[in-house]
């Protein structure tokens, strides 16, 4: 009888250092290949509610956005810049030139005081522009 002398075989090793690189290639890949989308304004405002409050989807062309803040100061544009009445007046006739038919949001903190709300709508009105929304909420939702 012949008896073989079997060789010990030594378990695979792995090489954890290698497998972290390569999961760190494919989180940096993640990470570049991934878009942010900025909707709104990072201005911190408390919408009213609307019992008529419709969820915003996609359209066409974003409109522009008037943030009316609680101190009642404006601001204007998706960079949100600060303005005054006599400023969004010259811009939105801009806009309109360009654009006749330019859409326009207004976002007014529900503390913005009444009286400036009424002077932006006197401005878009006098700015002819044709479509104007207001954002809300639904109640309930914070």
């Amino acid at each position: 009888m012949r008896f073989f002398i079997r060789k010990k075989r030594q378990p695979p090793a792995i090489i954890i250092v290698a497998l972290i690189d390569v999961l760190i290639v494919v989180l940096i890949f993640l990470m570049v290949t991934t878009t942010f989308k900025k909707t709104l304004p990072s201005v911190k405002v408390a919408l009213p509610e609307s019992t008529q409050a419709t969820k915003s989807g996609a359209s066409e062309s974003p409109p522009l956005v008037i943030v009316i803040e609680p101190s009642g100061s404006l601001r204007f544009g998706p960079e949100a810049i600060p303005v005054t009445l006599d400023k969004l007046k010259s811009e939105l006739q801009a806009a309109v030139a360009r654009n006749p038919q330019v859409k326009v949001s207004l976002s007014g903190d529900k503390g913005a005081p009444w009286g400036q709300v009424i002077k932006v709508l006197d401005i878009v009105k006098e700015t002819n522009v044709k479509v104007l929304s207001a954002f809300t909420k639904q109640p309930g939702q914070p």
